[in-house]
């Protein structure tokens, strides 16, 4: 009888799909059924785990600094969440784009100052940064205009938008860019019966009120303005609301700009100040200051 049942276990595991490991009810690590990663980022999530976790007790946006520097290097690959047709919780800690930079860095950070370091606690912080609501629920769910994503995110008490606080003025907001450009998105591509529920979110997210710090007022704005605050550079372009997303710090109390570059190709922080790198482009009007709050549990 016990040769039979340690028969049956073997069965069980050869019949595992190759290369995935079986998690236990007790692997509190373990990801979800929805969550697509490689070995390479749980080294490297595992490796900032053991880097910051002594410093769980600092601020929030110190803790925000110190995870956005561990990956300072990292390359710029855009469109690393658009290669699958099924939408599912993509970890890549590997190659980041503005966004997922932001993302990564605040989901990490708050698992950081929960003080449970885990894999399976991580992904669900980026699932619920990531998607509306915090739950995953196909292509749509995706907080895809970052304007929504300050306002969801501020909802479910994971950021706070002090824009409006440090002297913004209004941002009106007229979004159409993915409706009427669905061929630059695979998934409206292929999906055009999507399009329509897109462009209902985007008057949806039109309605809100946002604010907004105009480049000329960027150095005004500066002393309110924390250490691993989140920025956001708005767009001058209509249908669109917002061009670059990183993480602000402050250098010789200027405010410079940790981010992940699409010129220099990888996470890096900026030599010029945030002032003089807007002013530097048209496209852009100016900027939003989101900040990251702690995890209440």
């Amino acid at each position: 009888m016990k040769w039979s049942i340690k028969y049956l276990l073997l069965l069980i595991i050869l019949a595992l799909p190759f290369g995935l490991k079986a998690a236990s009810p007790k692997d509190s690590a373990a990801p979800g059924p929805d969550v697509i990663y490689s070995a390479q980022d749980k080294v490297i999530l595992n490796r900032i785990f053991t880097d910051l976790l002594p410093k769980k007790d600092s601020s929030m946006g110190q803790i925000m600094v110190l995870v956005g520097k561990e990956f300072l290097g990292t390359p710029y690959v855009a469109h690393t969440l658009d290669n699958r047709d099924k939408e599912a919780l993509i970890v890549n800690l590997r190659e980041l784009d503005c966004t997922t930079y932001v993302e990564n860095c605040l989901a990490i950070a708050r698992t950081i100052k929960s003080g449970k370091p885990t894999f399976r606690k991580f992904t669900r912080e980026l699932e619920n940064v990531r998607y509306r609501n915090g739950k995953l629920d196909g292509y749509l769910s995706r907080l895809h205009y970052f304007s929504e994503w300050i306002s969801n995110n501020e909802k479910k008490g994971l950021v706070e938008d002090v824009t409006y606080q440090i002297g913004g003025k209004p941002f009106p907001l007229d979004l159409d860019f993915m409706s009427n450009h669905p061929d630059d998105y695979p998934q409206l591509k292929k999906h055009p019966e999507w399009v329509p529920e897109m462009a209902q979110r985007e008057k949806e997210i039109s309605g809100n009120s946002f604010f907004y710090i105009s480049k000329g007022k960027i150095e005004e704005a500066e002393p309110d303005i924390h250490d691993g605050d989140i920025f956001a550079l708005t767009s001058a372009i209509k249908g669109i609301d917002i061009m670059h997303v990183g993480i602000m710090l402050k250098e010789n109390g200027r405010v410079h700009m940790m981010h992940a570059s699409s010129k220099a190709m990888k996470v890096i922080i900026g030599e010029v100040t945030m002032e003089d790198y807007l002013n530097g482009r048209k496209n852009v009007s100016g900027m939003m200051d989101i900040r990251p709050l702690p995890p209440k549990d």
